[in-house]
């Protein structure tokens, strides 16, 4: 279920007049007045232009008592034959339901230790995102906070902030909250945080910012302040119940020694208005009989949604296109260019919803809406159209029988208002791009024509271009998976596409987060290309080759300069050279959403870059508050400890896709790792995919599972729909790292929960159960495992997890250490080399056949089969006889034969 509220980017309205009024004859109506005109007006700000048009304005029917009450309509309806259909359609909607987030600093009965306290007083599934600052640390205002700090249940995000799910308070279930422990005695300066609502992905800031609660003020003697009035946060000061104590003070230091007031937080209460959108669940009743007098067809719809609009229609045949049925219509009724009606529902007495009773012509096949809740928000069902079948026919009531037999909440979502189709919408924007034209084209006769008026036209322009080219992006077709077997891919050979590669890819990460420290690296990973590629890779990733602030070169500076930690541009070349001559594909880690400034602006702010690359400010996105960037708001969430870069600048896009073009053909990359790809829209990356025609890419969406009071959830679709999302975004040029998947794989196998491994549908339950030759599983990588170890693989069970991901679809990643620092070398070989000789592929077709307590089972391709978990399971013996090929500490592999 999702809402989607859209600012309408063309607004028009049509007023209509006429000297006459016709009668409209017909039992169930009373006479309604015709007003027509055949002039527009449109309006956006100051621009104010009348157009003339030749197409018919809408007519517009109104009853001519208010008498025509709804009790009327149900009397007529009832009087008029037998009801051959009646049905229910259940409908959500969204709702604004307003609350508070509240933070408090305290003692225990005034004594003890110190808590922060930060709670809702909205029902969700409410996560705090935080982090801290350090006292003098200017290099990052987002770090981890110590472990003894973090409340059970916390998760970390990279190696910059924190994810504690909040939980009921105790003695009031109308709050949510956590609880931080404080140490007074360290040298933390304020802890940051935003709340993230697990139920709708939406985050809450405060204007747009980080929340901050600082915990100690210094003070020194040229007015830097540090601590709670250096953060600068709001406009205003944000807690003013901040109760701040004094500590003792030396005041007999020199004149020109640093005075240090040093006061720490008494206490801290503050509340902050929060708004969340709730769904609501209402229902559409539909009936239609045949009126035995006129032989035509009485449809009454009726609702208990508040004041609605049917955007209506009829089609003749199964092929349901819409045509406007002939009068008489509704009261209240508006034609709408041409192709459908809108009619006002009335009002009932009680004041508990609406209805209408619509008068249609024997012969249709079905009755055709959906409705309007107000300019921005529509209501279809499952996706398509309302559809009413009209006849009596026995096979069009089993069909519709059929088809709703299990009915599902509608969607709500933002429509475009011409229901008959995009095209035809996206051709009236285009007509009215072409009479803005020529008002400047054709106006060369006139001498006057104010500079204003000309940018006031161009400007409308520039929406309604702005406009059609939204229809066109949300006509993208999502991408659906095709079940393909080796059979048919022997025929036709899979078309290589940059989201999937050959589709038997199988990727080695070539290193780890220490790999930077011996200063050559490159040449290291040179001497292992020809052993990579004899355990079976078909890719290696290499890591980000740019100059760096961090030496993991994870904080790039100058993007053309590639001298790093990992070892010199021409080191670099040597081990591409030499792993293409082993025969493998070679992956660049591309840092996309951050780059580090080299130089401060006027403010001391550092968003002035250096090298071939030297943007300014307006390369940083607006909404980052730590970097004051001059550019458009933010396409995704912001990386805090670097500028964010807006994509959406053309000079930023142009340059960034030179540089890819320059690493492809300079160095020899076949293709990409993309790094926090959740930080930009995912058609930028469809753009610089396109002008870089990769061999194969990947991104890394890394995002938070859902949890509920510190257990994760089965039902993980909200986390994999996220990933699937993105990748759509890319249009498919892409795939992503199944992060679902691995979460999954951790509760499943730390707990003894494998009935976690399917999901509500018996499907896998990550990303690969979905998209799955998008879907890129791993078991490890450098930031989870390594030295980091930020979500570290359960150990122990590490096979376990490479035995799912090498016998199941998408395309598997091996983690560097798992080949070359542990004792997992030889059983990985031999799971490599069976993929590859059973051509398992990115798009092989799983059956689940067991998924219990304490073992998972699934054949695939319906040649191998599979078991984790330490309980019994053995395949059926059949048509198919299965043989072991494989087996391990908690897992076994057959063939068939």
């Amino acid at each position: 279920m999702s809402s989607v509220t859209v600012e309408p980017l063309l607004r028009y309205h049509r007023r209509t007049e006429v000297s006459g009024l016709r009668k409209v004859a017909n039992s169930c109506y009373s006479s309604s007045s015709l007003n027509c005109s055949r002039q527009k007006l449109f309006h956006r700000g100051k621009c104010k232009l009348r157009l003339r048009r030749r197409p018919a304005a809408p007519v517009v029917i109104r009853a001519s008592s208010s008498s025509s009450s709804n009790t009327a309509l149900a009397e007529t309806f009832e009087s008029s034959g037998d009801v051959f259909f009646r049905h229910s359609f259940p409908v959500t909607r969204t709702e604004t339901v307003e609350g508070k987030i509240f933070v408090r600093i305290d003692q225990e009965n005034g004594k003890g230790n110190w808590h922060l306290t930060v709670g809702c007083s909205l029902p969700g599934k409410w996560i705090l995102h935080w982090g801290v600052s350090y006292v003098n640390d200017i290099g990052s205002e987002w770090d981890q906070p110590p472990k003894h700090m973090r409340p059970s249940g916390s998760v970390p995000v990279k190696n910059y902030a924190i994810e504690t799910p909040l939980k009921k308070a105790s003695g009031d279930d109308s709050f949510y909250e956590v609880k931080i422990d404080i140490d007074p005695k360290s040298a933390i300066a304020a802890i940051n945080f935003v709340l993230k609502d697990q139920e709708t992905g939406a985050w809450y800031q405060h204007k747009g910012r980080d929340f901050k609660v600082p915990l100690v003020d210094y003070l020194l003697e040229d007015g830097t302040v540090f601590g709670a009035n250096s953060f600068n946060i709001w406009p205003g000061p944000f807690f003013s119940n901040i109760l701040l104590k004094p500590e003792t003070q030396d005041h007999t230091q020199e004149p020109n020694n640093v005075k240090k007031e040093d006061r720490k937080v008494e206490g801290i209460y503050e509340e902050q208005p929060i708004a969340k959108h709730t769904a609501i669940e209402n229902s559409v009743t539909v009936s239609v009989r045949r009126c035995p007098e006129t032989s035509k067809n009485l449809l009454y719809l009726e609702t208990d949604l508040p004041e609605v609009v049917v955007h209506w229609g009829v089609c003749r045949d199964a092929a349901k296109n819409w045509e406007i049925p002939p009068g008489p219509h509704p009261p209240e009724t508006v034609i709408f260019k041409e192709k459908a009606l809108r009619t006002l529902l009335q009002a009932k007495e009680d004041g508990r919803g609406c209805s209408g009773l619509f008068t249609l012509d024997e012969g249709l096949a079905g009755f055709l809406f959906v409705l309007k809740l107000n300019d921005n928000t529509w209501l279809k069902c499952k996706g398509n159209d309302f559809y009413v079948p009209l006849s009596s026919s026995s096979s069009l009531l089993a069909q519709f029988t059929q088809e709703h037999s299990k009915d599902s909440p509608v969607s709500v979502k933002a429509l475009d208002q011409n229901q008959g189709s995009d095209t035809a919408f996206t051709n009236e924007i285009i007509k009215e791009i072409r009479n803005l034209v020529s008002g400047i084209s054709s106006d060369n006769s006139r001498k006057v024509k104010t500079k204003e008026a000309q940018e006031s036209i161009l400007q409308e322009i520039e929406k309604l271009a702005a406009e059609a080219y939204s229809i066109f992006r949300s006509s993208i077709p999502t991408f659906k998976e095709e079940v393909v077997y080796e059979e048919e891919l022997e025929k036709s050979p899979p078309k290589k596409s940059s989201g999937t590669g050959s589709g038997y890819e199988i990727v080695l990460q070539g290193f780890n987060w220490e790999s930077h420290k011996s200063g050559r690296w490159y040449m290291e990973l040179k001497e292992k290309a020809e052993d990579i590629a004899s355990l079976g890779f078909t890719v290696v990733w290499l890591p980000p080759p740019t100059e760096s602030v961090s030496p993991e070169g994870y904080m790039p500076k100058d993007l053309y300069n590639l001298n790093s930690r990992y070892g010199n541009i021409y080191e670099l070349k040597e081990l591409v050279g030499k792993l293409h001559e082993s025969g493998l594909k070679v992956l660049g880690d591309a840092v996309l959403n951050h780059r580090c400034a080299q130089y401060q602006n006027q403010n001391g702010i550092w968003n002035i870059f250096g090298g071939r690359l030297n943007w300014d400010d307006r390369a940083v996105v607006a909404d980052d508050p730590h970097f004051q960037g001059r550019g458009n708001k933010s396409s995704g969430d912001n990386f805090h400890a670097a500028p964010n870069i807006d994509h959406s600048q053309d000079f930023v896009r142009k340059d960034i896709k030179e540089w890819m073009c320059w690493l492809r053909e300079e160095i020899g990359y076949d293709g990409w790792r993309l790094d926090f790809v959740r930080g930009f829209w995912g058609g930028y990356v469809k753009d610089y995919m396109d002008a870089t025609s990769p061999y194969f890419a990947v991104g890394e969406y890394w995002d938070s599972l859902s949890y509920t009071y510190g257990e994760m959830d089965h039902n993980q679709d909200a986390h994999r729909q996220r990933i699937i999302d993105w990748i759509n975004a890319t249009t498919g040029s892409a795939g992503a790292f199944d992060v679902t998947t691995k979460g999954v794989l951790h509760e499943a196998l730390e707990r003894c929960e494998y009935w976690r491994l399917a999901d509500e549908k018996g499907k896998p339950p990550g990303v690969v159960g979905w998209w799955p030759s998008r879907a890129v599983t791993f078991v490890e990588n450098h930031d989870t495992g390594s030295t980091q170890g930020h979500w570290r693989f359960p150990g122990g069970k590490e096979m376990q997890g490479y035995a799912y991901i090498l016998t199941h679809p998408g395309t598997p990643a091996v983690f560097f250490d798992h080949i070359y620092s542990s004792n997992y070398r030889s059983e990985i070989a031999a799971l490599i080399a069976f993929r590859n000789r059973h051509k398992i592929h990115c798009r092989s077709v799983v059956e689940i056949s067991k998924a219990a307590r304490d073992v998972y089972a699934a054949i695939i391709d319906k040649k191998i089969a599979v078991k984790i978990g330490p309980g019994h399971f053995e395949p059926p013996n059949g048509p198919r006889k299965w043989s072991p090929a494989l087996e391990g500490r908690d897992y076994k592999i057959w063939e068939s034969s």
